[in-house]
């Protein structure tokens, strides 16, 4: 879901400029993932770097097509109208995090690098009954929008476009958790040749100023 609006503006300029219709089904990544190693038809999947890998080694994506697109960010989250906490450095981090009634989190590889942050820092057991994970295709912003979590954790692409929510800032230098987020070509697909040519537009500087808008950056 993380690249679900860049994907939606890069498809339609490729559309524009090819004249190829480009159809996207944005669901949470381990939805997709289970649907193309399930057999389901695609031409591409995208997804984390690492899971594209894994559905090449399962023999689902053509093993070397990867095509890396953008490298995404987390970002902090509060309710509209709240007081927004200091996440400057990693220090101030933790002290929002440990104040924090309630702290929500994804399904996707930023939410397990989260946790595992936490039980770097030595507060996991402090948190407990008070992380909220997002269910798979959820934006964690939306139940910091209904006041379900108070602090959320999530791709900023994830977090900009969402009403209901400040966006407090990226996670400190020191403990940015990026992810990057690939195409890969599917095994099934019927029309790679096709597929390879979206990819190589995707992969082009020419998508890069849209994929900062979107508050990622060109891998």
């Amino acid at each position: 879901m993380a690249t679900r609006q860049v994907l939606g503006e890069l498809a339609a300029g490729y559309e524009k400029q090819s004249g190829a219709p480009v159809a996207i089904e944005s669901v949470g990544g381990v939805d997709a993932a289970k649907r193309v190693q399930g057999g389901e038809y695609f031409d591409f999947v995208v997804l984390a770097a690492d899971a594209i890998d894994k559905l090449a080694a399962a023999g689902r994506v053509v093993p070397g097509s990867r095509v890396d697109l953008v490298h995404s960010g987390v970002a902090v989250a509060v309710r509209a109208g709240e007081p927004a906490p200091d996440i400057s450095t990693e220090d101030a981090l933790k002290r929002a995090v440990l104040a924090a009634k309630s702290v929500g989190y994804s399904t996707g590889p930023s939410g397990v690098a989260l946790v595992k942050q936490f039980e770097r820092w030595g507060i996991a057991e402090q948190l407990q009954g008070r992380l909220l994970q997002a269910p798979p295709g959820v934006p964690v912003g939306s139940l910091v929008a209904r006041g379900e979590v108070a602090l959320g954790f999530q791709q900023l692409s994830e977090l900009m476009h969402l009403q209901g929510i400040t966006v407090v800032g990226p996670l400190p230098a020191a403990v940015q958790i990026t992810t990057t987020f690939s195409a890969g070509l599917c095994a099934a697909s019927a029309q790679p040749e096709a597929v390879r040519s979206l990819f190589a537009y995707l992969a082009s500087s020419a998508t890069a100023a849209a994929k900062r808008s979107h508050g990622m950056d060109p891998a």
